[in-house]
Parts: structure tokens; sequence; C-alpha cells
């Protein structure tokens, strides 16, 4: 029985996968794919590969979990080789652990392809780096939307931790995150970015202040799939102090969930 592949396919510009990655996909019989898998990836896959797709983006109804891992397991024991492929990577933010826990359960052998994350590539698309000397120590990447009966951000805490803050998921709630923020202690004027489709013919990005935030998101339209940067780093970005429109605007169901 082969291993099932936890492959994580990056932001988006394929060129941005790990040698790994793109192996196995180019090897793969079954692939059960997310939503922010970049067409431009799925390409790469051989033409008689299956090609399932399974959802999994934040806000929108997606495939059961419990029928995402029955299915891996049963393609799995038929011997099938198996590549489960998430956009970013598979342990950050993505079910990795949940999909890697309920397949060694059930005797099937796991391998874990890292990809390049959206918290840390995205702020670099537009030259901003999450750690800086001169303006943080450290960053925390945490999730703006939490399931139901998951652990929810300290916001307060984050405040005060003087990190760097890169929120996922956080177009929805951005400004019930901001006003925690606020409440716990984080100045209006915190410089902030927002990232959306790093990587792809569709990436915008505006940076602002933490008080803005949410009405730069509103007035600009710029929806998810992006990542919130909020700290003294998006001050030291090379892009300018200003929206940038890409010429592809993001599509209507882009705009749908977030």
């Amino acid at each position: 029985m082969n291993p099932v592949s936890l492959v994580g396919a990056g932001p988006g510009d394929p060129e941005l996968l790990t040698v790994r990655a793109l192996r196995r996909i180019e090897a793969a019989d079954v692939i059960l794919c997310d939503d922010l898998v970049d067409p431009r990836v799925l390409a790469l896959a051989r033409r008689n590969a299956r090609v399932l797709h399974v959802g999994k983006r934040g806000g929108c109804p997606s495939t059961e979990q419990q029928f995402i891992h029955e299915l891996m397991i049963r393609e799995a024991r038929r011997g099938a080789r198996v590549v489960r492929l998430k956009g970013g990577d598979p342990f950050v933010f993505g079910r990795g652990g949940e999909e890697a826990d309920a397949l060694r359960a059930a005797g099937v052998e796991v391998e874990v392809v890292s990809g390049l994350t959206a918290g840390l590539c995205g702020p670099a698309a537009i030259g901003l780096p999450v750690t800086d000397r001169r303006a943080a120590a450290g960053v925390a990447l945490v999730t703006g939307h939490s399931a139901d009966g998951a652990h929810a951000p300290d916001w307060q805490a984050l405040a005060k931790s003087g990190l760097t803050l890169v929120v996922y998921m956080g177009v929805a709630r951005c400004e019930s995150i901001v006003s925690a923020l606020v409440a716990g202690g984080l100045s209006e004027d915190t410089p902030a970015a927002v990232i959306s489709a790093a990587h792809t013919p569709q990436q915008r990005h505006a940076v602002c202040s933490l008080g803005t935030l949410a009405l730069t998101l509103q007035t600009e339209g710029i929806a998810s799939p992006a990542v919130l940067v909020i700290g003294q780093v998006a001050a030291h970005t090379a892009a300018n102090h200003s929206v940038q429109r890409n010429r592809n605007r993001p599509t209507t169901s882009d705009s749908l969930c977030a």
C-alpha cells in the first residue's frame, strides 16, 4: 500500500512548488484538491489522474472532513498513489494534522510535503518582511475564523505581544479583530497591510493602518483569499503605501467567502 502524500501547493505560482511536491503531483493516480489550489498547479498532473475537488475554503460550504478521510483511506487501500493537495502548507491551517491522524489510525502511512504558506510568502510578495529586528522580534500566525469549539486567538494578549500578527481567514471578521486588538492596547496607528491572492494573476494589496484596515477592505473590495498583516513591519514594505490593483480583478465567487 502506497503512503498518502499531504502536499502543500504553495500560494499559487507553480514555480513556488517544492521539487518533491512537483514529483508527487506528477506521479499521482488520485488527487484530492482544495479550492485554493491554483489551476496552473493542477495542470501539472498526469492526464489520466483523477482529480477530486473537495472544497475547503474558510467560511464556505465544504466536503465533510470525515468523508475526505474515508476517501483517502479507500483509495490508498486499493493501491492508488494518493495526493491530498492543499493550498499553502498542509500543517498551517490546512487540517493536515487531522488528516494525518486519521490515516495513521487506519494503518495508512503518511508523507507530509511542506509548502510555502500564504502568511509568509504573501507579505514577501509585496516586499514586507514579517520579522525585522528594527520592528518585531517574531511573528504570530493566527486564524480569524475559529471553528465551533476550537480555541479562538487571545487578541488582547496578541496586542501586547509586540509580534507581527498575520491573520488568515480574517477578512469577514476584520472589524471585530481590529476592535479586540485596540481594546487590548494596540494603537489604531499601527501599520497594517492586506494581501489578496498572492502570487497569482489576481494579486492585490493595500498598505494602511490598523484603524483603517476594515474600511480599506470595504472600499477597495479586497476579498479572500487574503492575509492581514498587523505590526510595525508593515511600515517597511517595499510596496507603495496605497492600494495596488491588478487588471484581473477577483471573480464574484472569490468575494463570497472569507
